[in-house]
């Protein structure tokens, strides 16, 4: 008892601020709405369609990214530093690599919303606001590579003060950019875009300066040299990364895809489930601040070579996962009828939101125990069966069949919620069965523990 009372305080520990940084980064984009919302309609409509696409295709290179965390993660419990230092730098290659098709990605926005049947001068907004982000990808992709470092080493507070200190900075940006104070000439939507990409800008470099002047790195680093830059340890990163991007990616648009069977309803739909899903995404933040722990914590046991260890932890950080979220569901079965109101008096929009959040309480615990899941196979170092999973829970399952119960059969919004849940149901208890089945105890480390 006392082993398994430990093991929660280590997770817990490293767990707490990564989710209240979570929490400050999804800050960041709020007081970007808020304060679109008094520049107009369109300029708030344009914002909110450019940024399906910009986290869509952002998704897949920040879930490369967290190809860093088994070696970061393992390294460090192995005591081999330089394994370390050479992942962020190639993590920092990486990240320059996998800006480029990103930033042609955000060329395209226009046309993509235009294929999508958006309207064209939200279209063009949307463009506008994109482009001048561009500027900003290897600031907010080196960003990511460097905090993932930091937290594979244990270091989570430097990224949560940085977080914190960034949405000062956005807001004093956006209130100059987009109403035309300080000097600056008032930019309306295209400032907000230049804003965040200042606030991208200034969160690495702090994160950067704060890491060399404490000498964070200290213990783990190397001089650069070609083995930076050399296809092989690039190839390694790659072939640990992008299964997670592949399954990020696949979630993110699932949930997407979900939005635009919801708009095929009607307004209130859409309404009650952008509030939903608002309220459910609030609440991930805490099960996520534990999947990136849990890599942490797997990941530096696998590498001291404690295998038995990382199992459980495995288990501590999912039923973590799954408890946060089981709170979560109680609240809003408990609130239904009240939650709702804190975003919309509209009594239609009310009562049908109130209608399915019941739905999404089941949905809590499945989502808590599959993203802490996946946590611990990237603390292993195994992440292509979460993409799988993924695409079969979401795209083969979920997704059809939510269609089928929302659109073909009567069932409306509650349908397609139904269809969400049994596709995380899905995922989730894949998860649950791999970790007990080829989970860390039976993992080989990435690794190697230094001998002495």
């Amino acid at each position: 008892m006392e082993t398994l009372r430990t093991e929660v305080k280590r997770v817990a520990a490293l767990a707490l601020p990564v989710a209240i940084t979570q929490l400050g980064t999804m800050a960041l984009g709020l007081v970007d709405t808020l304060m679109l919302g008094r520049v107009g309609t369109e300029a708030l409509a344009a914002s909110a369609i450019a940024n399906v696409w910009i986290y869509g295709t952002t998704q897949l290179a920040l879930g490369t990214l967290f190809g860093l965390d088994p070696i970061v993660a393992q390294a460090h419990g192995a005591g081999r530093g330089e394994v370390a230092g050479r992942a962020l730098q190639r993590g920092l290659v990486l990240s320059l690599l996998l800006g480029v098709p990103v930033a042609l990605a955000w060329l395209g926005c226009e046309r993509f919303l235009l294929a999508t049947g958006q309207d064209p001068e939200l279209a063009r907004l949307a463009q506008t606001y994109t482009v001048v982000q561009i500027p900003s990808l290897p600031f907010f992709l080196a960003f990511h590579a460097l905090r993932q470092y930091l937290q594979g080493r244990e270091m989570v507070r430097p990224a949560l003060i940085v977080i914190a200190l960034a949405n000062a900075v956005n807001a004093l940006a956006n209130w100059a950019l987009i109403f035309g104070h300080l000097g600056a000439p008032p930019l309306g939507l295209a400032g907000a875009g230049i804003a965040t990409g200042l606030t991208r800008a200034f969160c690495f470099a702090l994160l950067a300066y704060w890491t060399m002047s404490l000498r964070l790195h200290h213990g783990a680093w190397v001089r650069w040299s070609r083995e930076a830059f050399a296809w092989r340890g690039l190839r390694e990163l790659l072939a640990l990364g992008f299964p997670v991007g592949v399954q990020t990616s696949l979630e993110i648009w699932a949930f997407s895809a979900a939005a635009l069977l919801a708009g095929l309803l009607d307004a209130t739909a859409i309404a009650a489930h952008s509030i939903a899903l608002n309220m459910a995404a609030l609440s991930f933040m805490l099960p996520l601040g534990v999947s990136l722990a849990a890599a942490t914590r797997v990941g530096n046991l696998l590498g001291a070579g404690r295998p038995e260890a990382a199992q459980r932890a495995a288990w501590v950080a999912m039923a973590m996962g799954a408890g946060v979220m089981a709170c979560s569901a109680l609240l809003f079965v408990v609130g239904r009828n009240w939650l709702p109101r804190l975003y919309t008096p509209e009594p239609d929009v009310v009562a049908l939101c109130a209608s399915i959040l019941p739905i999404a309480a089941a949905f809590q615990i499945f989502d808590g125990t599959q993203v802490v899941g996946c946590g611990v196979l990237r603390g292993m170092g195994g992440t292509r069966p979460a993409a799988v999973f993924n695409l079969v829970g979401y795209w083969v399952l979920g997704l059809p069949l939510g269609a089928w119960l929302g659109l073909r059969a009567g069932h409306g919004l509650g349908g397609i919620w139904w269809g969400l849940c049994i596709g995380l149901a899905i995922v989730a208890l894949s998860l649950v069965a791999w970790v007990h089945r080829r989970g860390p105890a039976r993992a080989t480390a990435l690794v190697a523990a230094a001998p002495g």
